[in-house]
């Protein structure tokens, strides 16, 4: 079994690169209600970046992977950031951003490995929105790549079945848009 779970609400500072982030306190609060829904036996990763760990952390402890990090990117904290990621989960490979082939393969791996070491044990993998819609785009039957992403709550929960290819929102009413 494998969830992928998109961090909390992070305290959003344009001093502070964003893979530095820490969550702010509805994202702490949201974090403490995931082990209201996640499996209290699974194993916990997230990606290195703060607000993902701590995502996590109220559930258990949490091993970290890079491969789980956020897609590595040249972008100004001011403008139209949606419009930019949109382009981009639409295929348009902006100059100082990380190739999408190279998401997904490192995001894959990552899974690969943790599948094998978590064995018969439940997965959850705390991770990032655009990282989490690549990968998924590319292993599931998600169609809409812009929708799901334009649709993703802070923190949100979904199930993965990588046999059926499918991939489905863990419904709750903790969570945030």
């Amino acid at each position: 079994m494998l969830f992928l779970v998109r961090h909390a609400m992070p305290v959003l500072d344009p001093e502070v690169p964003p893979e530095r982030w820490e969550l702010d306190a509805a994202g702490r609060q949201a974090a403490e209600s995931l082990k209201q829904i996640l499996p209290a036996n699974a194993v916990l990763v997230s990606s290195r970046e703060p607000k993902a760990r701590q995502t996590l952390e109220p559930t258990g402890q949490v091993l970290t992977d890079v491969r789980f990090n956020e897609i590595a990117r040249d972008e100004p904290y001011d403008g139209d950031f949606r419009a930019r990621r949109r382009a981009y989960l639409a295929g348009t490979e902006h100059p100082g951003w990380e190739p999408h082939r190279q998401v997904i393969e490192r995001f894959d791996a990552g899974i690969r490995h943790w599948r094998t070491r978590a064995g018969i044990r439940p997965l959850v993998v705390a991770t990032h929105g655009m990282a989490m819609t690549l990968w998924a785009a590319a292993t599931t039957d998600l169609a809409d790549p812009i929708a799901f992403w334009d649709g993703l709550r802070l923190p949100d929960v979904y199930e993965v079945d990588l046999t059926a290819g499918t991939l489905d929102r863990v419904v709750s009413t903790c969570f945030t848009t």
